[in-house]
């Protein structure tokens, strides 16, 4: 059995979904001070499906997520959310289309799960419209779909590391945004715990049509979970596409200086790959 490079629509038949985002970089060239991140980079985010950016470290994933999400400014090149240029885009009205969730985000000492959800509410209060029904229904909902409800009155820090990162989940979530941009979000989980965090963030892609665009190291997890990956070298995207398109031993060899053979996931019917190494396969014997 082969993967299938065009996975069929997983959102609910019959379902009217709202008007799918449009975010898109184009002559991307990012750096910090002086030193070059990221040169002449051009994306196109598949709107309501699910993006992986996957490559060795340092070369610019997590760069590219925080231009895209107006975090870092982009020394030439723009991003556009829906024909506009973010740098255009009122603070609080860009924070109702699109959200991140940081590598390892912290809460204040004491912050309870439920004040920090509410958090994610701000960018719909003004001072003509403070909390509302609405408000308190969105909150409800995300605290539902995280598994947070009978934790909501817990501080944050005496969580689990599963538990934390599903409670800023959760804040993303009643942020109520249809763009959702993840940095890491399994970084320092546990496989059972980060299982737990891409099953959930598949779930709001899939009952709700949220873009997803996350970070991810785990190249088996990123093929079992995107819709679409995007390989990324020294700055650049060398390979993007749908999961059997991109994660070729070729494609790995040449991100990761790696030798791997890919199978079929028995599972998913997806990439699966296999590293050789020194002392394994054919030249170890």
């Amino acid at each position: 059995m082969s993967a299938d490079p065009t996975p069929a629509d997983p959102r609910p038949a019959g379902r009217v979904p709202a008007p799918d985002p449009d975010l898109r970089a184009s002559g991307l060239r990012l750096a910090y001070d002086n030193r070059l991140v990221v040169d002449g980079l051009d994306l196109a985010v598949p709107p309501g499906r699910i993006t992986a950016i996957v490559g060795a470290n340092a070369c610019g994933k997590s760069t590219l997520l925080r231009a895209l999400a107006r975090l870092l400014a982009p020394k030439e090149g723009a991003v556009h959310l829906d024909g506009r240029a973010i740098r255009s885009i009122p603070s609080r009205e860009l924070a109702q289309r699109l959200g991140i969730l940081p590598q390892s985000p912290l809460a204040p000492e004491g912050l309870t799960v439920i004040d920090l959800v509410n958090r994610g509410r701000s960018p719909h209060q003004t001072w003509w419209r403070q909390w509302s029904k609405a408000d308190e229904q969105a909150v409800r909902r995300a605290l539902d779909a995280t598994g947070m409800t009978d934790l909501a009155d817990r501080p944050v820090d005496e969580l689990s590391g599963g538990q934390r990162q599903r409670a800023w989940i959760a804040m993303a979530v009643a942020q109520g945004t249809p763009v959702l941009l993840l940095d890491e979000p399994t970084t320092y989980l546990d496989l059972a715990h980060q299982i737990d965090v891409l099953d959930l963030i598949t779930d709001l892609n899939r009952r709700e049509n949220r873009t997803v665009v996350m970070v991810l190291h785990d190249l088996n997890q990123a093929c079992r979970y995107a819709d679409h990956v995007v390989a990324m070298k020294s700055g650049r995207i060398v390979a993007e596409g749908s999961p059997a398109e991109v994660i070729t031993a070729a494609t790995v060899e040449d991100v990761f200086d790696l030798t791997c053979q890919i199978t079929t996931d028995p599972v998913s019917g997806t990439p699966l790959v296999i590293p050789i190494g020194r002392h394994h396969g054919a030249r170890a014997r």
